[in-house]
């Protein structure tokens, strides 16, 4: 671009007639803009209000502050150059411009309409079509279009199935905590992956999928070590949430929900320690399984806590969560009996904001009607008690996770994010004395939990309410964090299996979630396929 904001020599522009004042100087100042990850011209220059416009080959965001809000997760600069502009005046004060754009041998297409306003010349519509590459040579590896938000290899396949089975033609999205041979393992934290030498085999978990039918889309983004439920990394940016573009998706198995979301895989094979995979799947619309602890094997993962991690998956389906749980999890035989009694705890709902309260309730209400769930009856438990076994549960779970990481973080200062290097230096604070301590709760509360879920499940809200937004602040994501996690911590402290399935009726996607007892993982998707298929209704 010149001094003037006119096109640098070389990018020709074509009108058929004269281009209004002023709209080529914001073009280029847009699009250097764009060059720098300047976010607050970005912000400017885009029409504030409801009705501004922006698309692309994954979502398409109405409104400017959901457009803000994807853009405040953008952490990957584009190289491409402009190459040739299309300018054609629509009226005096209306102006579509395309723009031709380059990087390397591909190519891609930028269309917006501008809008002369009171201010200047604003953005009203946009779409962007990314620089797509030629057809690889023959014999070549083909390698798919990956946004490093979300994957951190791809390929098309990146690795082939090994057999057969019910998971025939499913891709698979793996969490970057899972070994995938011929591909170091990364954790989320580029300076870990810097370290790591390719894993001569993967793990168990992976092996199982692919001899089931399936093959691997890819390996997919983390929050860093794992330790967080954002969905947002400070190296690789923030994964986008299809479902709600102007909010968080959640974390940590983030890459693999939004590649599931976005329809880049079929199943996503990630971790929940404390709700890494159930809180996702509730804010993106998706079906969250977390296994019965230690059903399905941990070699081969990175561990984080180990007392309470489980590999678990999500997918936009009950049936093909029920298919992955076939090719992973022992058949017990017979047919799967429904619960003979159904839980609630009014405490858990009580957490959550009043619209998914009250969504939440009409659904049990409306299952319960329809007899699709027997009708609840309710867990005493107080607000003292679920603090406490909160507070037992996070100390046992900092504990474990600096006596898995600590060393390295200490070898390695400043290689994480402020956000989750705050989390690690709380858990470094934690002793052995308050770990046992800690403990001892958590025994008690599991063998609590047992009791109330022999026989039963437990319906409760998967999180408080919709994602945070996007540009919310630390204290904001503090608190849903609190909140979520007070809910989420049940399942992980009872070792038992959960589901979340999409709650809808509000702006954004909630979740309603399904306890059931350890070892009872097919009984209980079988009752989420019951649920799935009943009418949205309220009695």
């Amino acid at each position: 671009m010149t001094a003037n904001g006119m096109p640098a020599p070389g990018v020709p522009v074509h009108c058929p007639g004269p281009v209004p004042d002023g709209v080529l100087d914001a073009f280029w100042r847009y699009d250097a803009a764009l060059l720098a990850n300047d976010r607050d011209v970005l912000d400017a220059l885009f029409m504030p209000g409801p009705d501004t416009v922006r698309g692309d080959g994954r979502v398409l965001l109405v409104g400017h502050e959901a457009i803000a809000g994807f853009r405040s997760g953008r952490a990957v600069i584009p190289t491409r150059k402009v190459a040739e502009l299309q300018v054609r005046v629509l009226a005096p004060d209306a102006v579509l411009i395309m723009a031709r754009t380059a990087d390397g041998a591909a190519t891609g297409l930028q269309t917006q309409l501008w809008q002369h306003t009171a201010d200047g010349w604003r953005v009203a519509a946009a779409h962007v079509s990314l620089p797509a590459r030629s057809a690889p040579a023959p014999g070549a590896v083909p390698q798919a279009p990956v946004d490093p938000a979300v994957w951190r290899v791809a390929g098309i396949p990146l690795l082939p199935p090994l057999g057969s089975g019910p998971l025939d033609g499913i891709g698979v999205a793996v969490k970057d905590l899972i070994a995938v041979e011929g591909h170091p393992t990364g954790g989320g934290v580029p300076a870990y992956l810097a370290g790591q030498s390719a894993r001569p085999a993967s793990a168990p978990v992976v092996t199982a999928l692919r001899r089931a039918g399936a093959h691997l889309t890819g390996i997919a983004q983390t929050d860093e070590f794992a330790y967080s439920i954002a969905g947002s990394n400070s190296h690789y940016g923030t994964a986008p949430n299809p479902a709600a573009p102007a909010r968080l998706g959640g974390g940590s198995s983030s890459g693999p929900a939004a590649a599931v979301a976005l329809g880049q895989a079929q199943v996503g094979l990630g971790t929940d320690t404390a709700g890494s995979i159930r809180v996702p799947a509730a804010y993106q619309g998706l079906v969250g399984f977390r296994p019965t602890h230690g059903a399905v094997p941990s070699d081969g993962v990175l561990p984080l806590a180990p007392s309470y991690d489980t590999v678990g998956w999500l997918t936009r389906d009950v049936a093909t969560s029920a298919a992955v749980a076939a090719a992973l999890l022992p058949a017990r035989g017979g047919t799967p009996p429904g619960p003979a009694r159904v839980l609630r705890l009014p405490l858990a709902e009580r957490l959550a904001e009043p619209l998914t309260r009250d969504l939440f309730a009409g659904r049990v209400a409306a299952f319960e009607a329809a007899g699709t769930l027997p009708p609840s009856r309710q867990a005493a438990l107080t607000a003292a008690t679920l603090d406490e076994w909160f507070a037992a549960f996070r100390t046992v779970q900092a504990y474990e996770a600096w006596a898995t990481h600590g060393s390295w973080i200490e070898a390695h200062p400043g290689s994480l994010g402020a956000d989750v290097a705050a989390r690690f230096a709380a858990a470094a604070a934690v002793t052995g004395e308050e770990a046992a301590a800690a403990r001892a709760t958590v025994a008690a509360a599991r063998e609590q939990l047992r009791e109330w879920l022999d026989g039963a499940i437990l319906v409760l809200p998967t999180v408080p309410g919709p994602a945070p937004l996007r540009t919310a602040g630390p204290a904001e994501i503090d608190d849903v964090r609190g909140r979520t996690l007070r809910i989420s911590c049940l399942s992980p402290i009872a070792g038992a299996p959960a589901i979340s399935l999409p709650l809808t009726g509000h702006d954004a996607p909630v979740g309603l979630c399904l306890i059931g007892a350890p070892g009872t993982d097919l009984p209980l998707l079988s009752a989420a396929a019951r649920l799935a298929a009943a009418p949205e209704r309220t009695p």
